[in-house]
């Protein structure tokens, strides 16, 4: 048996080698082969393991026929020396991971609503793949998100419609996310005057107008202009909820997406015109130039995936 002093004659501590020495020799009950599994010494490990009962004032082995066993406490230091190590492992890879993970801020834009753009999803899928990276939310039309993923303000973002690549802008990197559908939709009590209406007569009634950064105002801008057309704009609003208060109140027609559209006319009688849907896709954009730096494609990648 190996003697030990009383606790009384040491000062307590701790190292990491002599713990992993006594599970090394609590697992192989046997100094040799622990040294070997620890690549050490015979005698460094036997040296490990005096240290570590000392420090501890308890006897944890006892020699057998064969080889060391554990003693009673012996076996109970067992079980915490393994929480250890198995935390020490635990923090060691946590801090690796740290190091090798990204660091950074990314500035995104987005404009509808959360549950469209699985926005949930998509930060969720970040810091789940790179826990150090913060995300810095701006609301807005998408045509102002576009501009300012142009001028450096933003990283990337939500952007809904057709990309005009004009010679004024840079070239934009888009993913394709999914396809959304609008609807005109006008006052309950406008049934009769829409019944049957194609573009060139709508155009005569009013119409609530958006700012020409909304997907509103470059579907609608398009699809008159293809008829020949101007509408009679009787009123504007830049906020979707305005827009649907104006239309309940009967200033006019404006536009909105199927799901919503369909909503109002359930609950507010609102009349969902759905004989020609305007069709606008939704996107996830950066600029080509900074789509392989190490953050944009961390949050591309990201989009990419909720949406698969």
């Amino acid at each position: 048996m190996i003697a030990v002093l009383p606790m009384s004659c040491y000062v307590f501590r701790m190292d990491l080698q002599h713990i992993r020495a006594f599970v090394a020799v609590a697992r192989e009950g046997n100094l040799t082969r622990a040294a070997s599994r620890l690549h050490l010494t015979q005698p460094a490990v036997s040296v490990q393991l005096r240290n570590f009962q000392q420090s501890l004032g308890l006897t944890l082995f006892v020699r057998t026929g064969r080889g060391l066993t554990l003693t009673p406490d012996g076996a109970e230091i067992l079980q915490q020396a393994e929480r250890v190590l198995a935390a020490v492992s635990q923090l060691q890879l946590r801090a690796g991971r740290m190091q090798s993970s990204l660091r950074g801020e990314l500035s995104i834009g987005t404009s509808l609503d959360p549950e469209v753009t699985r926005l949930g999803a998509l930060l969720q899928r970040l810091v789940e793949m790179h826990p150090q990276v913060r995300t810095k939310l701006h609301h807005g039309m998408s045509g102002w998100t576009l501009e300012q993923i142009a001028n450096g303000k933003l990283d990337a973002g939500f952007y809904l419609g057709e990309i005009d690549q004009d010679a004024s802008m840079p070239t934009f990197h888009a993913i394709p996310l999914a396809t959304i559908s609008y609807y005109v939709i006008a006052p309950k009590q406008w049934k009769d005057r829409v019944a049957n209406k194609g573009w060139a007569e709508l155009a005569a009634l009013p119409w609530i107008w958006s700012h020409p950064h909304s997907v509103h105002n470059r579907m609608l801008t398009e699809r008159f202009g293809a008829h020949g057309v101007k509408p009679h704009i009787a009123a504007e609003a830049n906020v979707e909820a305005s827009m649907l208060d104006m239309v309940r109140s009967g200033i006019g027609l404006s536009l909105a997406r199927d799901l919503v559209a369909l909503r109002e006319s359930q609950a507010n009688g609102m009349v969902a015109i759905r004989d020609f849907p305007l069709q606008a896709e939704l996107s996830f954009v950066a600029l080509e130039s900074r789509k392989d730096e190490v953050l944009v494609d961390a949050i591309l990648g990201a989009a990419t995936a909720v949406f698969q």
